[in-house]
């Protein structure tokens, strides 16, 4: 699978964030809620995504965005998708913490958006899944939901899918420099069970993906999944900005059009 379709006007990249607003989503993480974290991750990568759309003051439409908040029942943010310029004007929505964390319901949204737009997206970028979570599932066991869309493919590659599991302790030695780690790989140590149950169903981390994060400042190794422990707000971050680091082509002079369902 290649994952070199650049998102354009013409050929916007499609995200689907999945987020957890489970109760322990209140909890504090360092001096920070958790919940609070992931609202200035988000703001971040929004800023991200907007720094690589805009070309002479103009914010062109390369990402489309869909964002869905799950407990118990699965609440869409946004009202359905929404191109980038919208969604950053929109803002990070509130998020509040709720009740159970029912992540397959999640995931089961997120197949039903894609068997939709999927027909739309032969000349686009492979859309990718980024779920977020702090805590092993209450519900049904997510996993056959997640192969089935990880089997889902356009062009361009199979759809991606990225974890971002925040908890205090995951890994076996601590992450000291975010920017010179290496990632999770298949042969890292993970300190937690469902943190390895995570790392299964994540994606390999695209080599375009990788490259544009190398420009970015980080050290992800070759082997690299779409699986980050979300240990300090600082990997939090780094999860969110893997999410937006598709490769981005060059608008047409006349703007590069819309995207036409």
């Amino acid at each position: 699978m290649s994952y070199d379709t650049l998102a354009t006007s013409k050929s916007p990249a499609l995200i689907i964030y999945l987020l957890d607003v489970s109760g322990s989503m209140g909890d504090k993480l360092g001096t920070k809620t958790r919940l609070e974290i992931v609202t200035e991750s988000l703001t971040a990568m929004l800023r991200q995504m907007v720094f690589r759309s805009t070309k002479g003051g103009r914010v062109a439409p390369r990402y489309r965005i869909a964002m869905y908040a799950y407990s118990d029942h699965v609440y869409d943010l946004l009202g359905g998708v929404r191109p980038v310029d919208q969604v950053a004007q929109l803002g990070v929505p509130e998020l509040t913490p709720m009740r159970s964390t029912d992540t397959a319901l999640a995931f089961s949204q997120a197949e039903k958006l894609l068997q939709q737009e999927l027909p739309n997206l032969a000349h686009c970028p492979a859309p990718l899944v980024c779920h977020m979570t702090d805590g092993e599932f209450t519900g049904s066991d997510p996993e056959p939901i997640v192969r089935r869309i990880m089997a889902m493919r356009v062009p361009d590659g199979n759809v991606l899918v990225e974890n971002i599991f925040i908890s205090d302790q995951l890994l076996a030695e601590p992450v000291s420099d975010v920017h010179k780690w290496g990632g999770v790989t298949p042969k890292t140590r993970l300190t937690n069970k469902y943190a390895q149950k995570l790392r299964n169903i994540s994606s390999p981390l695209p080599q375009s993906y990788r490259a544009t994060m190398l420009e970015s400042g980080y050290s992800l190794a070759e082997d690299a999944l779409m699986m980050i422990p979300g240990m300090t707000p600082a990997l939090v971050e780094l999860g969110f900005v893997m999410s937006a680091a598709t490769p981005i082509g060059a608008e047409s002079p006349s703007g590069g059009g819309s995207y036409a369902r």
